[in-house]
């Protein structure tokens, strides 16, 4: 009978331990979003040409990836205190300080090769063919339409929308 009573306090003593232990795991994930109240997954931009991508929210965790391209497009997926859980365009994910981020609305060409075009339809003469990866800056994506106004090398022109990553399916930019 005691080593019953015995065993039963030990497992409530250590499910007890565990349930902190999950807890304190799963309290970044549970504020996420908290810090600036603004909507998420949402896109920002690299503020600068060296950011360190980090293994969690702080300084302390190991840096994973160092992004070297200012202005590339990222999501924020999640957020801690004044650290941003970002994913790329290629599917990387980590976690880097705000003041590394700028609201400035980018794009980067997915796929194979694309027509920047001159205006918002497949028969638009064509601007240039532009070759997957490339950066430029976003415009304009008009309400209820397959295409956006975007800006590269200083040349302003139109892809479709599922010809660029960084805004999402049924967003517009005025």
């Amino acid at each position: 009978m005691d080593c019953r009573r015995w065993g039963i306090i030990e497992m409530r003593k250590w499910g007890a331990t565990a349930l902190a232990a999950l807890l304190l795991c799963l309290a970044p994930a549970a504020l996420a979003g908290e810090a600036s109240g603004l909507p998420l997954p949402r896109f920002v931009s690299l503020r600068s040409d060296e950011v360190n991508l980090r293994a969690g929210p702080g300084q302390r965790y190991p840096i994973d990836w160092i992004y070297s391209r200012k202005d590339l497009p990222v999501e924020v997926i999640a957020e801690f205190e004044a650290w941003r859980k970002i994913r790329d365009w290629q599917g990387t994910e980590g976690w880097l300080h705000q003041s590394m981020l700028s609201g400035r609305r980018m794009m980067v060409v997915i796929g194979g090769q694309r027509t920047l075009r001159a205006g918002d339809s497949d028969s638009a003469d064509a601007l240039a063919l532009v070759e997957p990866g490339v950066l430029g800056r976003l415009l304009q994506c008009p309400r209820n339409r397959d295409f956006c106004r975007v800006e590269i090398n200083q040349i302003q022109g139109w892809f479709k929308r599922d010809e660029i990553w960084g805004v999402y399916k049924g967003e517009w930019i005025e």
